[in-house]
This record gives C-alpha cells, structure tokens and sequence, in this order.
C-alpha cells in the first residue's frame, strides 16, 4: 500500500523515535497551525533516505523539515526574503535565496515568531506565483 505525503511523515517521525521526532512533530503541528491549507509533501527519496525529506507547501514550498543526528533543520525555500524580527534564522545565512533553522536538543523555538514566519512565506509564495492565463 502507498503512504500519503503525510502517512510518510508520520513513519518518519515514529521512525525517529526520539527527541528529533517530538521536534519535528511539533514544527508540524504549527505550521499547520500558522497556514491550516498548507500540503504536505515528502521529496527527496533515494536509497540512503527512502522516507525522504518532508515538505509544507502553498504555492511552492515554505520549507523542508530534514533530520541529523544532531539537529532538525528547517528550511525556507526563500527565506532570504523573509523579514526574520525574532531571529529564528540561525543556519544558511549566507545563502542568496535560502534560510534555516538548526534545531538541536532541548532547544525551545518562539512558536508565535515561528507561526509568524510561515505565514509570511505563504503570503509571499502567494504573491510571486506565476499568473495563470
């Protein structure tokens, strides 16, 4: 039987069955939360990551959520042009068009900057989507 987008997510966080799933289960929860028409997605699938890199879409990506040993890092697709007022952003600063949060153990994020922040990207995929016609 194939798993839905999100039936892949869930095997991922059940897989990870630690700190790094609870991490990401609880991004999951607010992003959801932050944009509730968002569509999950999962990318990205090769032998040495068969259950692949989960995605939050609406009108292109908002951002991935990969697993490490030591960190969970989300990333935004087009973070560089995101306004950032808490900070969130901690990784891929360098980037030109991407932005990331590292997420490590007993890490704490500001959910309502973290909600803030996926709303944002949505309101911005929403505004540079292509024009259809």
């Amino acid at each position: 039987m194939t798993k839905t987008p999100s039936q892949a997510i869930d095997a991922r966080i059940a897989e990870l069955g630690d700190w790094r799933g609870e991490a990401l289960a609880r991004l999951r929860a607010l992003i959801r939360a932050a944009c509730p028409d968002v569509v999950e997605d999962v990318k990205w699938r090769k032998p040495s990551n068969p259950l692949g890199v989960p995605t939050w879409e609406r009108n292109g990506i908002l951002c991935t959520g990969e697993t490490y040993k030591d960190k969970v890092k989300l990333t935004f697709a087009k973070g560089a042009a995101l306004d950032d007022p808490s900070g969130l952003f901690n990784a891929s600063l360098d980037a030109g068009v991407r932005r990331a949060i590292d997420l490590r153990e007993g890490d704490k994020i500001n959910e309502k900057a973290f909600k803030a922040l996926i709303r944002s990207a949505a309101a911005l995929n929403e505004k540079t989507k292509p024009k259809r016609g």
